[in-house]
């Protein structure tokens, strides 16, 4: 159904649906500024999410303050974690029983589903209301499940589990109306796929991307500021680790990096900005023969981050390279370079190794051992980009304006087109039945 402004211009009505709530601190960078700016762009965006009570608790009030500013009508329903398995599935249909409740009153053009989950509510709508489905994939689901050791195959329910996820894979795939990859490598990998065959357009790369404003360039003066702020000499230096360590980040390798990178910088320090428990980091960080001393793990607010970071003369992010990561688009990448930071990462992961080598902002290491990560430090000794150059270069990979842009011409183009019919495969109406698993 069209809708439009009494001047007769097209507004599009999105529905977007999260596992992941806004009160989470990907919900805070890579949700809200989207929606917020697609909304000024005179999209009418409902937001329909999972939110974790004790997040609620401390962050609702300014999550709806600034979905009042934007003007976006935000549904949030608690996240059960609890059982396992069983708690997905109830709040998948508490996800499903509401998108149709708010579809029936304000007839969405488009539902736009983050992941998973909120995609296998967005192809019963399709189905029951001919309402235009976006898949946002945010990567390959199921192996990161498995390859984090979450799901264990060779428990029989897990089996299960990842069985129908596949499956709900497979009819996702085909059944959307367009889908979005974080990575080019994972649209390649994408393209191998039965459901997919000669359809490279229904595709789009869209990658994690960056308020470059939030993030502001880092100076020799906001360097020197956080340095001491942290209660360090400003001659010291700081090598950066930003974000959560789960997802199959390399903690134990990241700490082998540093001892490297300290035994050339006796003043060197690690500082993590987490909001993982400390303790863990730090009994690995023993076992690995670094100094509490030089060990710096701090939680941080969105607001926090940016200050914080500043402190840093070098980025460092590892992660497994394995099926599941050639969908990922580590948004703390983005986000460092924004600061203007030279980075180490590891190849096969997205789109790493090309990005670090166009840009020439880093360095991309092929394996992890004592000669990789001796070579990586050479290197970043002959790196020629400063760090105004290397923010400019991230502009046009990682600017939230190129996103914004991508998702508003898809938007767009959805909404206007008649919807189809018989489309969709039989079954994408059994949300989460795992009876057939």
């Amino acid at each position: 159904m069209a809708h439009r402004t009494a001047e007769g211009k097209h507004v599009p009505r999105i529905l977007y649906i999260s596992y992941d709530g806004l009160a989470d601190p990907l919900g805070r960078s890579q949700i809200l500024p989207y929606l917020s700016r697609l909304s000024e762009r005179e999209h009418r965006i409902t937001i329909l999410s999972c939110e974790k009570p004790y997040r609620m608790d401390t962050d609702e009030k300014e999550i709806r303050k600034l979905c009042d500013r934007a003007r976006i009508a935000w549904h949030p329903l608690p996240y059960h974690k609890n059982p396992p398995i069983l708690s997905s599935i109830f709040d998948a249909a508490a996800l499903r029983r509401t998108a149709f409740r708010l579809h029936r009153k304000d007839v969405f053009d488009v539902v736009h589903c983050r992941s998973y989950i909120p995609a296998s509510v967005g192809l019963a709508l399709k189905r029951r209301f001919g309402t235009k489905l976006l898949f946002d994939m945010r990567g390959f689901w199921p192996e990161e499940k498995t390859e984090a050791g979450v799901w264990n195959l060779r428990n029989p329910a897990h089996l299960a589990v990842y069985r129908y996820f596949k499956r709900l894979e497979s009819r996702l795939l085909e059944g959307a109306d367009h889908i979005i990859s974080l990575t080019d490598a994972g649209k390649q990998q994408l393209l191998t796929r039965r459901e997919l065959a000669g359809g490279a357009a229904r595709i789009s790369v869209i990658r994690c991307c960056v308020e470059f404003d939030h993030f502001r360039f880092v100076t020799t003066k906001s360097r020197a500021e956080a340095k001491r702020a942290l209660g360090l000499p400003v001659e010291d230096s700081v090598l950066a680790y930003l974000g959560s360590l789960g997802g199959n980040y390399r903690l134990g390798e990241m700490l082998q990096f540093f001892r490297a990178y300290h035994s050339r910088k006796a003043n060197a320090h690690f500082l993590i900005v987490t909001h993982d428990e400390a303790e863990p980091i730090r009994r690995e960080a023993a076992e690995h023969g670094i100094l509490p001393s030089k060990l710096i793990i701090s939680p941080a607010s969105r607001e926090e981050v940016p200050l914080l970071m500043a402190a840093a003369d070098v980025g460092v992010a590892f992660k497994h390279a394995s099926f599941s990561a050639k969908g990922c688009c580590p948004t703390k990448m983005g986000e460092m370079l924004a600061l203007g930071l030279p980075i180490v990462a590891n190849a096969g992961v997205g789109d790493m190794e090309t990005m670090i080598d166009q840009m020439g902002c880093g360095v991309a290491i092929s394996d992890f051992g004592s000669d990789s990560y001796e070579l990586a430090l050479d290197a970043l000794e002959l790196l020629r980009s400063t760090a105004r150059e290397r923010r400019e270069r991230a502009l046009s990979w990682f600017d939230i304006e190129i996103a914004v842009n991508h998702y508003e011409r898809i938007y767009l183009r959805l909404s206007r087109e008649e919807a189809s019919e018989g489309t969709v495969p039989r079954g994408a109406d059994n949300l989460l039945d795992l009876s057939d698993a």
